[in-house]
């Protein structure tokens, strides 16, 4: 795995710019930090704008084979989740950017993306104001059940009772994703009643936003399928 500039800055309510810099390893979840060359050292988001808010982004995260998805991490969970990008596309995200206080302890993580890795990635917002990330890695032909990066649970267990009502997804395989170009929600009936087609981190496209989303019950999945 290479290890890649991941950059990313962000306006604050204040009118600072925060530049964020860090060198990290592809394929690996690690923390974005800001950058030495305006900042006296490298911190967390929340350590360097402590009662801030972010109100614009100005360059997503973004990494030369692109960002598989990223988050600002509180305690552990997802607090919001965020646009990404490949370095030199400028995103026009339509995701809403959530208004909170940022807190000292608060983190962004990121996936930075490798060529080859077919990991999916599937961002989501519910009409409760959860910010979720569902991932899986398909292999061949077959059915891929995406899972939450936190619990380990599926999409079901995770947002029983809420609606999906901004999502996106990242992914690589293109013309292997049998599933609408990229992820269906499907009931517990195994029928689709929602999906949101994939965007390639690594081939110039910046991730959209679509309709197609769904109220979540028990036993609904995200279930991505291949064609190879």
């Amino acid at each position: 795995m290479a290890s890649v500039a991941v950059q990313a800055s962000f306006m604050l309510n204040t009118g600072e710019l925060v530049d964020m810099k860090t060198t990290l390893t592809e394929g690996t979840e690690g923390e974005l930090l800001t950058s030495t060359d305006y900042a006296v050292a490298a911190t967390s988001i929340g350590q360097f704008a402590d009662g801030k808010v972010i109100t614009q982004i100005i360059q997503p995260p973004s990494a030369p084979n692109g960002i598989s998805y990223a988050y600002v991490d509180r305690r552990g969970e997802i607090l919001c989740i965020l646009p990404v990008s490949l370095a030199g596309i400028q995103n026009e995200p339509e995701m809403p950017l959530r208004s909170f206080a940022l807190q000292a302890g608060d983190t962004i993580r990121v996936m930075a993306s490798t060529a080859a890795s077919r990991l999916f990635s599937y961002s989501v917002v519910t009409n409760s104001g959860v910010h979720a990330i569902f991932t899986g890695t398909p292999s061949g032909a077959a059915n891929t059940s995406l899972t939450h990066i936190k619990s380990g649970q599926g999409l079901g267990a995770s947002l029983t009772g809420q609606a999906v009502v901004c999502h996106f997804a990242t992914s690589v395989d293109g013309s292997k994703l049998d599933s609408g170009g990229g992820v269906y929600i499907l009931n517990d009936k195994g029928l689709p009643v929602g999906g949101v087609a994939a965007t390639n981190p690594i081939k110039l496209q910046p991730e959209k936003s679509t309709m197609g989303g769904a109220p979540i019950f028990l036993n609904f999945v995200a279930r991505v399928t291949t064609n190879a």
